[in-house]
Order: C-alpha cells, then sequence, then structure tokens
C-alpha cells in the first residue's frame, strides 16, 4: 500500500473510533462485574493507532491528527445540539429518546475532547521521548501512563455527579484494566508500518532518552 493511502487509512480508522466512542460512551456496561462505558473497546485502539501514525509519520504528524480529531468532535457535539434543539415534525415521536440519547453527547464529547487532548499529547511525547526502545515497548510505555490519566479524566468529567463516588471510582479501574488488556492485543498493529527514518532532531531526543545527552 502507498504511504499516502496508508495515512488516509489510519487517520481514517482514528477519527472513526473517536466518533464512536463519543457517540456510545453515555451507556455504562457490566464486563463480568467490571463496569465501563460502551465506548472503552473501540476508544482504547485509537492510542496504538495514534503510536502506528507516529512512527509512520514523527511526532508533528501524530500532533496533528490529535488535534484535528479535537475539532472533529467538537463539530460534532455542536450539530447534536442543533439537532436537538430543533422542534420535531408532529408527526415524529421520538423527540425523548433522541434527546435522552444524544443530549448527553456534549458534555461525554467535552470529557472526551479534554481527556483526549492531555492524554494523547502526553502519549505522543512519551512516545517520541522512547524511540530508541523497541516498537512494543513505546507502546506500552507510553500507554502505562497516558491510559490512566485519560480514564480518570474523562470518567470525572463525564458522570461525575450522576452516579457515586465508589462507582465512579470503580469505573475508572475497570477502565483501564479494560484499555490495558485492548493495548497488549493490539501491539501486532505497531508492526504493520515500516520504521520511519530517524531525523536529526528525533536522534538527539532517543540519545537524551538513553541517558547519552
Amino acid at each position: 500500500m502507498k504511504k499516502t493511502n496508508l495515512v488516509i487509512v489510519l487517520t481514517a480508522g482514528y477519527l472513526l473510533c473517536q466518533i464512536i466512542a463519543d457517540v456510545t460512551a453515555s451507556k455504562m456496561v457490566d464486563l463480568f462485574g467490571i463496569y465501563v462505558p460502551a465506548a472503552v473497546f473501540i476508544y482504547a485502539l485509537t492510542f496504538t493507532l495514534r503510536d502506528v501514525v507516529h512512527k509512520q509519520l514523527g511526532k508533528g504528524g501524530a500532533v496533528f491528527m490529535v488535534i484535528t480529531a479535537g475539532v472533529v468532535n467538537v463539530l460534532m457535539a455542536a450539530y447534536f445540539m442543533m439537532t436537538t434543539a430543533l422542534k420535531p415534525a408532529p408527526f415524529w415521536l421520538n423527540q425523548e429518546a433522541y434527546q435522552m440519547i444524544l443530549g448527553v453527547v456534549p458534555r461525554v464529547v467535552g470529557a472526551s475532547i479534554i481527556a483526549e487532548m492531555v492524554s494523547e499529547l502526553l502519549d505522543t511525547e512519551l512516545y517520541h521521548r522512547m524511540m530508541h526502545l523497541k516498537p512494543w515497548a513505546r507502546v506500552l510505555g507510553s500507554n502505562a501512563i497516558s491510559l490512566p490519566i485519560d480514564s480518570l479524566l474523562f470518567v470525572t468529567i463525564a458522570f461525575l455527579g450522576t452516579m457515586p463516588i465508589p462507582a465512579l471510582l470503580a469505573v475508572i479501574l475497570g477502565q483501564i484494566a479494560v484499555k490495558a488488556a485492548i493495548t497488549v492485543i493490539s501491539i501486532p498493529l505497531i508492526y504493520t508500518v515500516p520504521e520511519r527514518p530517524m531525523t536529526a532532531g528525533a536522534a538527539d531526543t532517543a540519545a537524551v532518552g538513553c541517558g547519552l545527552k
């Protein structure tokens, strides 16, 4: 596959995961006694996809994709708010159901944007500083720090006040556990693209990470 086509596929996959996660995050599910938002299964993939894009396009490309996803999420939330506020046709009787599902999305999207920007930009920086390591080690190392931060920010902002604190903490811990498992399963994705030639700047960063500078 040509590099341009590969980048399009990876970016589209990343944005798709982000959008699906935002729409499905308002539902809490019982996963063998662990309570997590339904979005956790697909959202966890965004971190590994971001690492794959970073491997192919470098830090700048990864940062641009993360920011683009944030803009897309804002536009989606604004559109949902507009369509929810529009007066329904007199023969359409599903306004309450529509509002119940999509009416909470703006808060969830807001939580997602904040958590995404903080955790995924942090993940980008950590991955960049781990370029001296094997690809699988970069994924595990960067995700081990960014994923818990993402879970803490997202669950707190999206659901604080809607459930008891013990339940909120259980959801945060459940998210971290599920995301960690999905990260391990998704590691082979990092080997689907070739290593990007290291620039002088990246080499310096890697040297710092190794303690050589």
